[in-house]
């Protein structure tokens, strides 16, 4: 790689760093290739990416912006997964993690906080943005949802008042 090639991988993790909501750290030893195309495509899936990166050209990126617990993250064979939402590609990589034991979380940052494994595992319970926009719309249509069923039962008794006179008229 010449120097050309890279100040340009600088700079595209430099616009990684800054468009994602939450980057995860791991180490990947030993991981197949049909493995990690298995971990990028349920990545795609949820919207984020997986990148591995070489780690001198990753602390120049963040150019100690994150102190040295952030540069120290990057050691040995690290791949970064990141997305804009911030829980989705810790979701999906502590996910994989459990399942494969040759993908471990190293740690992560989200903005200028450094998270450590723990914290990425914290970050993987939340509930994702479809989740909660799902859970906001529910919460709105449910007040909705109750008044039309309160102001539909009198006008439903009415009708059953109505059918059984017709019934019994009839007979």
């Amino acid at each position: 790689m010449d120097r050309a090639q890279k100040q340009e991988s600088i700079e595209t993790l430099k616009g990684v760093f800054a468009d994602a909501g939450a980057v995860v750290v791991t180490h990947n030893l030993g991981l197949t290739v049909a493995e990690m195309t298995d971990l990028r495509g349920r990545l795609r899936k949820e919207g984020a990416q997986l990148k591995v990166v070489k780690n001198t050209l990753a602390q120049k990126a963040l150019d100690g912006s994150i102190g040295e617990a952030g540069d120290a993250l990057f050691t040995g064979p690290v791949a970064i997964a990141f997305a804009p939402d911030p829980v989705s590609a810790a979701k999906v990589v502590a996910q994989y993690a459990k399942e494969n034991d040759k993908l471990s979380i190293v740690g992560g940052f989200m903005g200028q906080q450094v998270l450590d494994k723990a914290g990425v595992g914290a970050l993987a319970t939340l509930p994702s943005l479809d989740q909660l926009r799902g859970k906001l719309i529910g919460l709105i249509q449910a007040p909705a949802t109750k008044v039309a069923g309160v102001l539909q039962a009198p006008a439903g008794q009415l009708a059953r008042v109505f059918g059984a006179y017709a019934n019994k008229d009839a007979a």
